[in-house]
């Protein structure tokens, strides 16, 4: 049975409230490209050879961006939905005659959202629910009880670049655990009278978190009723998809601080609320 390899680290980040405690990180061996993937779905009980899998994977690679350059969504069913958002300069244009899309955008930015489909629910928890797990440390003994007198292991494991969910307890912030390193912090202000959450790989996310840049930031809302939530990200609007009167979206953790802006949807006012 295929298992995730993860690992566990101290928090060694001086003044965090979680400092000195243990987390875990996800540990990859490998990164496939293009052929090796065509290769295993090839092999895979596909009616198709390597390369024709791997001539649809390079043309559904262009088409995919050709198609959110012209402002539209790719859903893949079972698998989830591809689409681009805009990241605005820091502190925008004094005008709207101003603006110029080449030099006010910093950058725009492919993002992933996952099925989350009753039959094929990609969604973080579920997927955490589907998972076997391995310790690296009890891979690295069966390794060595397995390899030959003098042999060296040549195996090589990757660790995720930004481990997430520093303990629900603790808002879910996710450091890295590097004493020393900068980690920029979240703020988020909501109003109106619905509901939202913010969650970083599964885990609830408050004001003021820590969070890893380049980490996937997830959001769902719920609005009053008749109303059309919005969120911003540093000015920037976050896509949100409806789905059965909710609304989700995800982001990535930008290199500084940040500030998302979520207005749930209001029918009478309603102050911001710093949560």
């Amino acid at each position: 049975m295929a298992k995730i390899i993860y690992d566990i680290y101290r928090n060694v980040k001086s003044g965090s409230v979680s400092e000195g405690r243990y987390f875990g990180r996800i540990l990859q061996t490998e990164t496939l490209n293009t052929a090796k993937l065509a290769r295993h779905i090839a092999e895979h009980g596909s009616p198709y050879t390597q390369d024709v899998v791997e001539g649809v994977l390079r043309k559904a690679e262009s088409c995919i961006l050709e198609l959110i350059l012209d402002s539209k969504k790719i859903k893949i069913d079972g698998l989830g939905t591809f689409y681009i958002t805009g990241e605005n300069q820091k502190h925008g244009t004094i005008s709207i005659a101003k603006f110029n899309p080449k030099t006010s955008f910093k950058g725009l930015h492919i993002r992933f959202l996952p099925d989350q489909a009753t039959e094929a629910n990609l969604s973080s928890r579920s997927v955490l629910n589907q998972a076997s797990f391995i310790w690296a440390e009890d891979l690295k003994r069966e390794k060595a009880e397995e390899r030959p007198e003098g042999s060296t292991n040549e195996n090589s494991l990757t660790p995720d670049p930004s481990p997430q969910g520093e303990g629900s307890e603790n808002s879910g912030s996710g450091n890295s655990g590097n004493s020393g390193s900068s980690v920029p912090t979240l703020t988020i202000s909501r109003s109106g009278s619905g509901t939202s959450a913010v969650t970083v790989g599964g885990n609830a996310v408050n004001s003021g978190s820590q969070i890893a840049a380049g980490t996937e930031v997830a959001l769902s809302v719920t609005p009053a009723e008749g109303q059309t939530p919005t969120a911003t990200l540093n000015g920037s609007s976050v896509t949100l998809t409806e789905s059965d009167g909710t609304y989700t979206g995800t982001f990535q953790m930008p290199d500084g601080n940040a500030t998302l802006v979520i207005n749930s949807g209001s029918t009478g006012g309603g102050g911001a609320d710093q949560n």
